[in-house]
């Protein structure tokens, strides 16, 4: 068997791991190893890559950004920032029809702002809003549709977790990709709040509608947001206004949102210790998925699979469009099975070669922030895709008696809403590119 094809049958084995509930880290470590094992016929070139890739991986400052984000939406649930956010979305909206679910949405892409996280701002807003979506008559699917796909724009709407990931592997400015995202986030989150006014008119019994608030009420709501807007400005203005770069702005995110939490009465020492732990786990986990995705990243290296990739699509002549729109509906599918961050680290270094070596008429940095954006909306539907979409386990599992079938049939309408949006950043890539190409 040739190395190629080595590189070619480490996938479905690898598939198969994660199938049998290997943890998906540990899935590719194995892979790499006994892949590199197979190419080199030693064991010598696998240690010295441990040893080597360890403090290379590690070492790099950039990652440092993960914990630090991790932490500042730790902090910001103890702050009460999800609380104010909800209450305040809700005395606008929650008198409309299908309003409080709009509010939940809103509520979350506010907490995304200040969390980067999207399983921890789906868990943090469903403790907020999940009792008053039932408390105005929503239907268990609606609210859990609502919030699990809400919490996807935890990682789409700056700062995001994934996005760091993504800049590391392909290279690129966490700046501009930052920046880059801002306008589809925004328009994610329109686009579930049309999916919820649709839903709600077609199903009129699935909603119902909270007592409309005084303007004092609403005036006095969004003065109390003040906390989230002063860390989401010295955090993202911080960035652009050139006064820190990112990783500086990510501790200053994480002690600013601790000093609202310590004085809002939330930090306490069990609580701040708790949350260092929580941090500590989750960071843990990840970079346990890069140094796995590291090694089978290496082994695919020696198996010649990218460049190979690379050589023959290019070389046949594909159209350009084909090519991604293949590679779209592929992260669609594995988002069926895996986990957003798993999907980037292992297919970037495969997909990008590939994307990089054909012509869709676009500078090369512009097209790689494009495809990263391009990319990350897939991972995040595949967070609310069935059946394994993991927003939906999280969300459900906090609502215990709402059966998971309605959960996948509420979150129809939302899935529906982020394919639209998909072909819609496809075919236009300056909606994604104009505010990066004012600044820049």
């Amino acid at each position: 068997m040739t190395n190629f094809e080595l590189g070619i049958w480490s996938f479905p084995v690898l598939l198969l791991l994660i199938f049998l509930r290997i943890p998906i880290g540990l899935s590719m470590l194995l892979c790499g190893i006994v892949g590199t094992w197979l190419v080199t016929g030693t064991w010598n070139p696998i240690l010295a890559k441990l040893k080597a890739e360890t403090y290379s991986t590690f070492s790099n400052h950039s990652l440092s950004i993960i914990p630090l984000f991790l932490l500042m939406g730790q902090f910001a649930g103890l702050g009460g920032m999800s609380q104010s956010l909800f209450k305040a979305a809700n005395t606008w909206l929650g008198h409309r029809r299908g309003g409080v679910a709009m509010a939940a949405i809103g509520a979350c892409a506010g907490f995304g702002a200040i969390c980067g996280s999207s399983l921890a701002t789906a868990a943090t807003m469903a403790q907020v809003a999940l009792p008053e979506l039932r408390r105005y008559g929503y239907s268990g699917g609606l609210a859990t549709g609502t919030l699990a796909a809400g919490g996807t724009l935890g990682i789409l709407i700056p700062p995001s977790v994934v996005l760091v990931i993504y800049a590391i592997l392909a290279e690129q400015n966490i700046a501009k990709l930052f920046l880059s995202a801002f306008v589809p986030g925004i328009l994610a989150a329109i686009g579930y709040m049309l999916a919820i006014s649709i839903y709600v008119r077609l199903y009129p019994g699935s909603a119902g509608a909270s007592p409309r608030a005084t303007y004092r009420e609403r005036f006095g709501a969004l003065f109390d947001v003040w906390p989230v807007l002063l860390v989401f400005f010295a955090v993202v203005g911080g960035i652009y206004f050139g006064w820190f770069t990112p990783t500086e702005a990510a501790a200053i995110g994480a002690a600013g949102t601790g000093l609202i939490a310590l004085v809002n009465g939330g930090l306490t020492r069990k609580t701040f210790i708790d949350s260092i732990l929580a941090t500590a786990v989750a960071t843990g986990m990840i970079f346990f998925i890069v140094f796995g995705a590291s090694i089978y990243n290496g082994f695919l290296a020696l198996s010649q699979v990218p460049q190979e990739a690379a050589a023959y699509i290019s070389g046949q002549g594909f159209n350009p469009w084909i090519v991604l729109v293949a590679i779209l509906v592929l992260y669609l599918l594995l988002g069926c099975v895996m986990d957003s961050l798993s999907m980037i680290l292992l297919t970037i270094p495969i997909f990008f070669p590939i994307v990089t070596a054909l012509d869709f008429g676009l500078p090369a940095e512009e097209f790689a922030i494009w495809f990263g954006i391009l990319v990350l909306i897939v991972v995040e539907v595949g967070l609310i895709t069935p059946p394994v979409g993991m927003n939906l386990f999280v969300i459900n599992s906090m609502a215990k008696d709402t059966p998971i079938v309605a959960t996948y049939r509420g979150v129809t309408p939302f899935v529906l809403a982020d394919l639209t949006r998909t072909v819609l950043l496809v075919l236009f890539p300056p909606i994604t590119l104009f505010l990066l190409r004012i600044l820049y």
